[in-house]
């Protein structure tokens, strides 16, 4: 980056580590934001500080939250006997964008891989197994359908079962709207696994 002056190559350099963001991308979104009227880039500014300073973890399930308990667990109406285990926080903004979750979650804020040198103790799995004492009575696995969600999901499954707890995991298959001839074989097979009577 020696064809930018100092104060943009770094913004530049700092946008480029945002995931998803290469050096071109970093580049737009730097002379955008120096174009931009000084009050939108503030304002930018300005919300990931406060983001960085007001976002915390939920102590009970994991999720972000800008207060001592995040709204879901602090809601009441929410079904207290079901508890869907997620990877990271963007899994619950999925799982509530459907509205057909009621109950509460917990967020492991990670997977088992190896391959990464993570482990069971490095994701959040003990504080879920101190959260099952409260009368859940199923906790569904929806974590990523890639080997290290797999791989997680199994492990998670094995520590509960003998609790008496019913074990379950979300199903994966063909999304709405795309073509069978697309669909790789793992995908069909696991929607004829998890097929249904109609």
């Amino acid at each position: 980056m020696a064809s930018y002056i100092e104060p943009l190559a770094r913004l530049i350099n700092e946008l480029s580590r945002l995931p998803g963001i290469g050096n071109r991308t970093a580049a737009r979104l730097a002379y955008f934001l120096l174009e931009t009227e000084q009050e939108q880039a503030m304002g930018l500014a300005h919300a990931i500080k406060e983001a960085r300073e007001k976002v915390k973890l939920c102590p009970t399930c994991g999720d972000f939250a800008d207060t001592d308990i995040c709204p879901i667990c602090n809601d009441m109406r929410r079904e207290r006997s079901i508890i869907c285990v997620v990877g990271d926080p963007r899994d619950v903004a999925a799982m509530e964008r459907t509205g057909e979750y009621n109950g509460l979650y917990h967020v492991l804020h990670g997977t088992i891989s190896p391959n990464d040198n993570r482990g069971p103790d490095d994701i959040r799995v003990k504080e879920l197994l101190s959260r099952l004492d409260d009368g859940v009575a199923e906790v569904i696995l929806a974590t990523n359908p890639d080997l290290e969600g797999e791989a997680t999901a199994m492990y998670i499954a094995r520590l509960i079962k003998p609790l008496g707890i019913k074990v379950s995991r979300i199903a994966h298959g063909v999304p709405v709207g795309s073509d069978l001839q697309y669909a790789d074989e793992v995908t069909l097979g696991r929607a004829l696994a998890g097929r249904t009577q109609i």
